[in-house]
Formats: structure tokens, sequence, C-alpha cells
């Protein structure tokens, strides 16, 4: 073949986009952490413009680490969370009872991991869903696959936000007038967080938002009364003890319950 023709056909290729070759170098230095499934997810959703970078840590759970990412193109805002679930080191085991008795997923094999932790991938991506449609503060949800859900980020920046735990707050029952709001907003959407607590609310410019929606339950659940009772109970006691505000537990319950 002339030199010139070769010339010509190596120029004419097409280029790598400059961000895929980014994301496979970034992969490459992060394969040590993820194995390779987590590896082909990450790279589905940088395929489907979930995300275009995957920043940095922010932080790591008993079940899952929570990433920080830059938002792709088909997403509205600047940044995403990713919630990345272990499968190797998980404890799902111990977290079956949320799963079995709802109905949407009554078919799952308790003694497969891997099935255990996409099922709950896919169960917060749903109830988030539920969440939103719902219309209570609580992260968008973009998109999951196997281990990985892709949700809004809460914070201003690249900082998120402070969970309750750790805030004090302006105006206290003003929050806590929304948490059980939205209590009372997902029971009307047949759902229960099954976890509401001081360590599951994120504070961004005085709002709560409900984060960590994995175990909610749909009001069919055998012990959906007995969670929403403890979510009640919870918040209830928590505002007490840290603001002095007194509200009786049982008549919040009867309320978020009455239609």
């Amino acid at each position: 073949m002339p030199d010139d023709l070769m010339s010509t056909k190596v120029s004419t290729r097409k280029r790598p986009d400059r961000s895929v070759h980014m994301l496979k170098e970034q992969l490459k230095i992060e394969e040590g952490v993820f194995d390779n499934r987590t590896m082909m997810s990450l790279w589905r959703m940088f395929n489907h413009n979930i995300i275009s970078r995957l920043e940095f840590i922010i932080a790591k759970g008993k079940e899952a680490d929570v990433y920080l990412a830059d938002a792709g193109s088909s997403i509205a805002g600047e940044l995403v969370v990713l919630k990345i679930f272990r499968v190797e080191t998980s404890s799902f085991d111990k977290r079956v009872d949320y799963m079995f008795g709802d109905p949407r997923f009554d078919k799952i094999r308790k003694n497969n991991i891997y099935e255990l932790v996409t099922t709950w991938c896919k169960k917060e991506y749903g109830n988030l869903k539920i969440a939103q449609v719902a219309e209570i503060h609580a992260p968008i949800p973009y998109y999951f696959k196997d281990n990985i859900l892709a949700i809004e980020f809460i914070g201003s920046d690249s900082t998120p936000s402070q969970v309750l735990k750790e805030m004090t707050l302006e105006d206290p029952e003003k929050v806590l007038n929304t948490i059980l709001s939205d209590i009372k907003k997902l029971h009307t959407a047949e759902l229960v967080h099954g976890d509401i607590s001081e360590y599951n609310i994120l504070i961004k410019e005085g709002v709560p938002y409900i984060i960590d929606f994995g175990q909610a339950v749909v009001l069919n659940h055998p012990s959906a009364e007995k969670f929403l009772q403890r979510d009640v109970y919870n918040i209830t006691t928590y505002f007490r003890k840290r603001y002095g505000i007194n509200r009786d537990p049982d008549k919040e319950l009867a309320r978020i319950t009455s239609q």
C-alpha cells in the first residue's frame, strides 16, 4: 500500500472522545477497589451519560460506599451521588426482613448474595421513585444498574449536606413538621420508610431530606405497621430529647394513618 494512502486512512479514523479515555484511565486506577461486574456497571453509567467522571468517596457504610461523580449530559445537575453496594463483603443477609414479605420481591433467593444486593439496589431505586411522585423531600433517583444506584446530590458545591444528628437547627419545630408531613405523604403513597432517624436525614438550607430508602416497604408488608410506628417514635423522641419539643407519637401516628 502506498505511504500516502495509508496516511490518509489513518488520518480519517475517528479519535475517541477525551472523556472516554479519561474514564478508562480512571477505572484502571480503581480496578483494585471495584470488582469486574461493578466496573462494567460504572462503564454503562458512563455510556448512558449518567456520569462523566468519578470524583471521590464521601461516605463508607456497612453495606455501601458512596461516591461523588460529575454528572453526564443526561442529568440536569452538575453532580451525582453513586451508592455502590458491596457484594463480596456484604451483610445483606441481615436485611432480608425488609425484602421477604414485600410482594414486589417475593422470588429472591436468600442464599444468593449477589441477587440480594442487586435486588436491594433495585428496591431503593423504586422506593425513591415513589417518594418522588409523592413529592417528599428526598434525593431524585436517576438510574440503577446491578449494585450501583445513581441519585441526586444533596449539598452545595461538592460538600454534602450534614445529617440531622450533626446540626443545631434554627427552627427545629418546622423541620419536625416537615419530616412528619413527608412520612404521611409516603404513607398515602402506600410506602413506609422503616429506618427514619437523625442519621438518615440531611439538612439543606433548613430543609430536611430523607435518605436511605432501601429498607422501605409497601403497606401490605407484614411488618409495615411496626416499621411506621418505629419511624414516628424515633423521630419524635429525638426532637424531644434534643430540642424539648413534645409531640405525642400516638397522636402523630393516628394523624399519619388517617385519610
